[in-house]
C-alpha cells in the first residue's frame, strides 16, 4: 500500500520507527480533523448538525491526545519540551525556550 508517511524506504526502518511514523501521521490527521470540524461548525446553521460535529470533534480532542503521549512517552527530548511549554501560564514563546533547555539536558 503506497503511503507518504515514510522519507526513507519502509523495509529498511525497525518496526518501532515503523510504528512512530503511522502515530504521528495519526497526529496529523487528528489536527486536520479537529480543524475541519472548526470549519464546518462555524458555518452550520443547523443547532443539531452543529451540536453533531461538535461531539465528534471532541473525538478527535481525544485521539489527539492519545497520539501525543504515546509519541512523547517514546521521545525523552520531545516530552522535555512538552513538559516545558504546555499548560502553563504565561509568555508561550519563553516556555518554548525553556523547553529548548530542557531538551539539550535530556
Amino acid at each position: 500500500m503506497p503511503s507518504d508517511q515514510y522519507h526513507e524506504p519502509p523495509e529498511e526502518l525497525s518496526a518501532e520507527i515503523r510504528t512512530f511514523a503511522r502515530m504521528c501521521t495519526s497526529l496529523i490527521e487528528e489536527a486536520e480533523a479537529i480543524g475541519w470540524y472548526e470549519q464546518r461548525m462555524s458555518l452550520e446553521g443547523d443547532p443539531q448538525a452543529r451540536a453533531i460535529m461538535e461531539e465528534a470533534q471532541e473525538e478527535e480532542f481525544k485521539h489527539f491526545a492519545m497520539a501525543l503521549e504515546f509519541l512523547s512517552r517514546r521521545k525523552p527530548k520531545w516530552r522535555a519540551v512538552l513538559q516545558a511549554v504546555l499548560f502553563k501560564p504565561g509568555d508561550i514563546v519563553e516556555h518554548g525556550e525553556m523547553g529548548e533547555e530542557a531538551e539539550k539536558k535530556s
